[in-house]
């Protein structure tokens, strides 16, 4: 080997064996715990954190629902300043006064309402952050002895704030805060006893509003309507030049679904009977066991106001459905029905309706705008047209109670819906009927006819002796029979002719079946 070659070998051996030193050195000098890891990187508390600390107050739930779904803290950024910007009412300056108003409103509402939690989380404090100072304010700071004649004896400490308008919840809103505890924590009042030191001995005292009120505003659906928009998210204020704000819906967990409508028939004297009925799956309702029964209660409560915001008339009831183990399924697979008639002259009204699960607790409300009509005497006319589920002739007992219009037991099917092989009512009155004068009656054809797809599957006549119930009144009433028919949507029609004033009405419905 030459010299060179030699020298070569000695010195690559020379830099291996320094480089395996190292090695050695570097593994001996690190612990396991020295070792670099793969960890997942936590994301940022105060991103994740902002919708149920900083904005919870004002932030909508569908915003929320975004928000929750973003993957990286710069997608996060970017919303919350869009957030922000949506609000801003003056987006062309570098200032963001709703911003900075809802942060002094939180400070406001910290220093002064602040006891035992912070000041903003408190009931007065939400409302001060969300809706602003009231337009006016009467503070009681130590109670009250009969100072207004809508409170008798001695008061906890109370507060009301009254509010000209706020978008999203209504104009006049009043608000009163109790104390009751005497430590500083005021509390939204559900009613107008909650203030007084002796309210346990009032009727309705624990409930919401007072249903004995001609005040609407203390009706109990007005209370209940009032406190879910005060609670939701304001409403996104509309800016100009811009798209209008994002609708803000009222979110509730435990919400109880019905249908109620109103049908009309008339009276002698001008008037109407308003027949409301209510309507629940009790699919939707929680049964319990009781003696050996499953049974399920809805609390049923209504008031009826004049367009001139005047009570006229109000009903509270309860309606049971009982089951037994047996036959449950079965009764989950049906409604339960309430029905109530109220006497009322031609006009404009409205229905505020509560309804609610015994059991569960679920509440619904609802509030209906309806029309009486008026009753032409110089024209035949008919009723409402109902979808029964039971049509049964009373012979014995006539009057207007649930159900009962004349001798005529009519439980309507609200949706419409029936299953294959179950009856399918029709019920309606006839008014203003001419009289033939060679027999001293009525003369009026009328035929039922079930049609569907515009294709006619059955008709029925009927005569008019029997149906007449007093002067030019005539009833109708028929049931169908669906054994053989079809699933799906019918249409249902009602042809009536006066042969002595040659005039002809043609009312019509429709219903679906089922299996």
């Amino acid at each position: 080997m030459s010299r060179p070659a030699l020298a070569f070998g000695i010195a690559l051996s020379f830099v291996v064996v320094l480089s395996l030193t190292a090695q050695a050195q570097n593994s001996s000098a690190k612990t396991p715990e020295d070792k670099s890891r793969k960890v997942k990187r936590e994301e940022n508390r105060a991103f994740l954190d902002w919708p149920k600390t900083d904005v919870k107050l004002i932030i909508t739930p569908e915003e929320e629902d975004a928000y929750n779904k973003l993957k990286t803290n710069e997608e996060r950024e970017n919303f919350i300043e869009a957030f922000w910007r949506r609000r801003d009412p003056s987006p062309d300056t570098e200032e963001n006064e709703y911003r900075d108003e809802y942060y002094e409103r939180i400070s406001y509402a910290n220093e002064h309402f602040t006891s035992g939690k912070p000041g903003w989380l408190t009931d007065r404090g939400r409302i001060y952050v969300k809706w602003g100072k009231p337009d006016e304010f009467v503070s009681h700071p130590t109670g009250g002895q009969g100072q207004s004649i809508s409170y008798e004896g001695p008061t906890f400490p109370f507060e009301v704030w009254f509010y000209r308008h706020l978008e999203g919840v209504g104009s006049g809103i009043e608000i009163e805060f109790v104390d009751p505890s005497g430590t500083g924590e005021f509390r939204i009042a559900r009613n107008p006893f909650e203030k007084e030191v002796t309210s346990y001995k009032r009727e309705g005292a624990h409930g919401w509003g007072d249903p004995n009120s001609n005040a609407q505003r203390w009706s109990p659906f007005n209370v209940i309507s009032v406190m879910k928009d005060l609670e939701a998210a304001p409403p996104v204020p509309l800016q100009p030049n811009r798209v209008g704000a994002v609708p803000r819906p009222v979110a509730d967990d435990n919400v109880l679904r019905f249908e109620v409508n109103p049908y009309y028939f008339f009276q002698s004297d001008g008037t109407a009977i308003a027949a409301f009925t209510v309507q629940t799956d009790n699919s939707d309702l929680v049964f319990q066991n009781s003696g050996g029964l499953q049974i399920a209660k809805l609390n049923i409560f209504g008031q009826v106001w004049s367009v001139q915001e005047r009570k006229l008339g109000s009903f509270e009831d309860t309606v049971t459905t009982t089951a037994t183990a047996e036959e449950l399924a079965d009764t989950r697979e049906r409604q339960s029905v309430y029905g109530k008639a109220i006497i009322l002259r031609p006009g404009k009204y409205r229905l505020d309706m509560l309804v609610r699960d015994v059991n569960s607790g679920a509440l619904g409300a609802q509030r209906v705008a309806f029309t009486v009509p008026k009753l032409d005497e110089t024209k035949l006319q008919i009723s409402s047209i109902v979808l029964a589920a039971k049509l049964e002739t009373l012979k014995d007992q006539a009057g207007v109670n649930q159900f009962t219009i004349g001798r005529t037991k009519v439980v309507p099917n609200i949706s419409g819906v029936y299953r294959l092989g179950n009856p399918v009512g029709v019920y309606l009155q006839v008014y203003n009927a001419a009289t033939d004068q060679t027999t001293l009656r009525p003369s009026v054809d009328v035929e039922y006819v079930l049609l569907k797809d515009g294709k006619e599957l059955q008709r029925h006549t009927e005569d008019w002796v029997g149906m007449s119930e007093a002067g030019k009144k005539l009833t109708l009433a028929h049931l169908f029979d669906t054994t053989g028919l079809a699933t799906g949507n019918y249409d249902l029609q009602v042809r009536i002719h006066d042969h002595v004033t040659g005039q002809t009405l043609t009312p019509s419905t429709t219903f679906k079946l089922v299996r």
